[in-house]
Parts: C-alpha cells; sequence; structure tokens
C-alpha cells in the first residue's frame, strides 16, 4: 500500500502530493511529488531530484521544506515497504 506524506492544507489545495508508490522495488529510493499529474522524483539516498523533467524549480520551497523535515520518517516508511532495497545498506552511501 502507498504512503502518503501529510501536508499543509495550503499545499494540499494547491494540488501537491508526496507520495512513496506501491511497486517501486527495482528502483533508487524515492519518493514521487504529484500535481496535476506531473511527477518529479526526489531520490532519498543522494537527497536530489532524480529527472530533469519537469523541472525541479516547479516544486515549491514549502514542499520541500515539508519533505526535508520528514526526512527520517520517508526513509524508515520506505524500507517498511521495501526492505530488500533500504535507503541505508550496502550501497556506498553515508549513513546521515
Amino acid at each position: 500500500m502507498a504512503f502518503s506524506l501529510l501536508l499543509s492544507v495550503s499545499l494540499k489545495n494547491q494540488g501537491w502530493q508526496v507520495k512513496i508508490r506501491d511497486k517501486e522495488i527495482r528502483e533508487a529510493p524515492h519518493v514521487t511529488i504529484l500535481r496535476k499529474g506531473k511527477p518529479w522524483r526526489w531520490d532519498l539516498r543522494e537527497r536530489q531530484f532524480m529527472d530533469k523533467t519537469p523541472a525541479p524549480s516547479g516544486v515549491p520551497e514549502q514542499l520541500m521544506e515539508r519533505i526535508r523535515e520528514s526526512y527520517a520518517s520517508l526513509c524508515n516508511e520506505w524500507d517498511k515497504m521495501y526492505p530488500n532495497n533500504p535507503i541505508r545498506g550496502n550501497h556506498g552511501d553515508k549513513e546521515s
């Protein structure tokens, strides 16, 4: 079952959503930021956008702040959903 990050009323009213989707087992750990059918993928290991389009500049700073402040819980949710593809592990990434 997908996980949805709770957002402020203001961001929800603008149509924003942040999810960890189902069936992402083969991809790098990430959250999907959605608005009006456009998906942005933000990598939980690298802490950066995974794609050039749509432009990352289209995501408001208020939403990115919410993602950053929820980073630990997003990592926990990913690891629960995808225990065979954890955020931290033998991937050459640093503990943070």
